[in-house]
């Protein structure tokens, strides 16, 4: 199978990676938007910004420049942008691909939150799967998705992803792609829920990284993760998704993942916050994106225009706004009446 991934962070490329490396030999195609980043790449062959230690297979080839001639040849395209990039990627390279007709390869997005809509825009935030049907409806589309860190599957340590797509061709060519070895794919035709997960777990586990570092304890946190697989649950049902995705994979496995995780971005901006570090300098000190960050407001400003109460959410958007510190967040929620589980 021909491959093309296109995005040269740390999952991306991990990605890239395991694909190069599956049994079947499939031709894989790793392309950088930063042209030096791809030269320093190739001479390398390690991504060193986002995976230093880790060597790129020969199999795996690099590519920067336009992309026309890869997407004429690809049977597959996985985009590894941000959520805040999946829109301009889409609309650049849909016209290419829509013009193939029925030989158009599977276009699917490993990137996990809501995008934030413009200043001032009262519309919510769209999942990945609602900017692709806005964008270019007409491709045959899906995620990968699951509990999964970049520098593990790079390594091939045992990892378990969702295939999700309402297209059964393109779960299958998702299988195809990239079940083998060390790596499990399950499909799961559940789009909405899977998507949902992906993006709550990240603003759920700046919750988690604040407790851990508050030193609150065991009990709190499992509090907070069990709490806090309500709300996205709450959520994802509002949307559409179904409650068995979020006892899966992409919804508690993606969940515990990240918020315990010593590798995890989110994590790691709540254990900081914690500390009373301000955010703009935990950020650049981060180096990678830290999804949460940049959805947790369109996570709630989605609820709130569905009636769904997420506490725990808002909380979270509260102190990255600096409505309030670590502290009185923790005292807030806390202070909350009792209710039925």
């Amino acid at each position: 199978m021909n491959i093309v991934v296109l995005g040269g962070g740390a999952w991306g490329t991990a990605v890239a990676l395991a694909a190069a490396q599956h049994p079947a030999g499939h031709t894989v195609t790793l392309w950088l938007r930063d042209a030096a980043q791809a030269t320093a790449t190739e001479q390398a062959r390690c991504n060193q910004r986002y995976l230093p230690d880790i060597a790129l297979p020969p199999a795996l080839r690099i590519a920067s420049g336009a992309p026309d001639a890869l997407l004429a040849r690809a049977q597959l395209v996985v985009l590894g942008t941000p959520v805040a990039a999946l829109r301009a990627t889409l609309h650049t390279i849909a016209p290419q691909l829509s013009a193939r007709g029925a030989d158009a390869p599977p276009v699917v997005w490993l990137c996990k939150g809501l995008e934030q809509p413009p200043e001032g825009h009262l519309s919510p935030g769209l999942l990945p799967h609602e900017i692709q049907q806005s964008v270019a409806p007409a491709l045959p589309c899906g995620v990968l998705s699951g509990p999964s860190f970049a520098q593990e599957v790079a390594r091939q340590q045992p990892t378990a992803l969702v295939a999700a797509s309402a297209h059964a061709p393109v779960r299958q060519r998702l299988l195809e792609a990239f079940h083998a070895n060390a790596l499990r794919v399950y499909a799961n035709d559940d789009v909405t829920g899977v998507e949902v997960g992906g993006a709550v777990k990240n603003v759920l586990a700046i919750a988690t990284g604040v407790c851990d570092g508050l030193q609150l304890g065991l009990n709190a946190r499992a509090a907070l993760i069990t709490r806090g697989l309500a709300e996205m649950t709450r959520l994802g049902l509002a949307l559409g998704g179904r409650a068995e995705t979020f006892r899966g994979l992409s919804g508690i496995g993606d969940l515990v993942l990240t918020a315990t995780g010593g590798l995890s971005r989110n994590r790691t901006v709540g254990l900081m916050l914690a500390e009373d570090q301000p955010l703009p300098a935990i950020l650049q000190s981060l180096g990678h994106v830290a999804e949460g960050v940049y959805c947790a407001r369109a996570v709630v400003q989605r609820a709130a225009a569905l009636g769904v109460e997420m506490p725990l959410s808002a909380a979270v958007v509260r102190l990255l706004d600096g409505q309030c510190s670590a502290r009185e967040l923790v005292h807030g929620l806390l202070s909350r009446d009792p209710a039925r589980e």
